[in-house]
C-alpha cells in the first residue's frame, strides 16, 4: 500500500466511523486514518467560536501527523457551523463536510412529516433551516436535539445490551411517532451507529415502518470526486495502518474498553491517544 494518507476523517468521537467504512467499501485502494477529538466532546453544546477553534486545531494536528490529501469532516455540527471558516483557515487542503440529509428525506417521505434528530447546535443552526427551506418546503420537519443519546453512543453503545440500546433511542422514537413522522434524519453522525435500533424501536411498538436516512452515501461519493483533483503528496514513512482510529483523550479505562470494543467489531486498528 502506498505511504500516503488519502482521507483523514475528523469527528468529536466515534460518529464518523460508518462514513469511513462506506468510503472504503467504495474505494478499497484509498488509505484512511481517523481522529476522534474526544478531548472536546461534545461539539454540539459549544459556541461558534469554540467549534471553529477546536476543529481547526484538530485539522492542524491531522496535517502535522499525516499530511492527508483531503480531510472529511464526519460531523454535522462542525460542518453546518464552521465548514467555510475551516476552508479559509486551511486553504491548501480539500475539506469535505457532512450536512443533514434533508434533501433525501424530503424525497422519500410519503406523508411529508420528517423527524430531524441531531445535536442542539445542528437543529438550531440557520444553515439547517436554510436546507429545510430549500429542499423540504413542502414538509413538516420536527426537530429534536438529543445530547443524552449522543453521550450514550460515545461512551456506552459498544458495550451495552440490546435492551439498553433500544431504551436509549426510545425517547426520540416516541417523540417522532407522536408527530406522525414517516422519515427520520440522522443529523448527527453518531446516530448512524443506531439506525437499526431506531427502526426496531418503532417496530417494537407495532408502529408504522419509517425511513431512516443519513448522509453517508452522498459524502463518500463527493469525497471520491474531490480526491481526483486533489494534489498528490510525497510518500511518508511510519504512517499508521489503514483506517486506524485515534482519539485526543481517554477518560479512564471505561473509554479505552469502549473504543477497543468498537475497533474489534469493525476490524479496524485502535491507535490510542494522539
Amino acid at each position: 500500500m502506498k505511504n500516503v494518507i488519502d482521507f483523514a476523517f475528523l469527528d468529536s468521537g466515534t460518529g464518523g466511523i460508518p462514513y469511513m467504512l462506506l468510503l472504503k467499501e467504495k474505494s478499497p485502494e484509498s488509505r484512511c486514518v481517523y481522529l476522534g477529538d474526544t478531548i472536546h466532546f461534545p461539539y454540539g453544546e459549544k459556541s461558534f467560536e469554540e467549534i471553529v477553534r477546536c476543529s481547526s486545531d484538530a485539522i492542524s494536528t491531522i496535517v502535522e501527523h499525516w499530511n492527508p490529501r483531503a480531510v472529511i469532516i464526519a460531523c454535522n455540527t462542525i460542518s453546518v457551523t464552521a465548514l467555510e471558516e475551516l476552508r479559509k483557515l486551511h486553504p491548501d487542503l480539500p475539506i469535505i463536510g457532512t450536512v443533514p440529509a434533508i434533501k433525501l428525506a424530503a424525497k422519500v417521505s410519503l406523508n411529508k412529516k420528517i423527524g430531524f434528530l441531531a445535536t442542539n447546535a445542528s437543529v438550531n443552526h440557520p444553515y439547517s433551516q436554510k436546507l429545510i427551506e430549500d429542499f423540504a418546503s413542502d414538509c413538516e420537519v420536527f426537530k429534536r436535539g438529543d445530547p443524552e443519546l449522543i453521550d450514550f453512543i460515545e461512551h456506552r453503545l459498544f458495550t451495552a445490551t440490546k435492551e439498553e440500546k433500544i431504551g436509549a433511542v426510545m425517547p426520540a422514537v416516541e417523540y417522532f411517532n407522536s408527530c406522525g413522522c414517516d422519515t427520520i434524519i440522522l443529523g448527527c453522525t453518531h446516530f448512524t451507529h443506531m439506525a437499526r435500533e431506531v427502526e426496531e424501536a418503532f417496530a417494537s411498538k407495532s408502529w408504522k415502518k419509517v425511513f431512516v436516512v443519513d448522509s453517508r452515501d452522498g459524502v463518500s461519493n463527493h469525497a471520491l470526486d474531490v480526491i481526483q483533483s486533489a494534489p498528490e503528496k510525497t510518500e511518508c514513512r511510519n504512517l499508521p495502518e489503514d483506517m486506524t482510529f485515534f482519539v485526543t483523550s481517554l477518560d479512564g479505562e471505561s473509554d479505552r474498553k469502549e473504543y477497543e470494543t468498537l475497533c474489534n467489531r469493525f476490524n479496524i486498528p485502535f491507535g490510542g491517544c494522539l
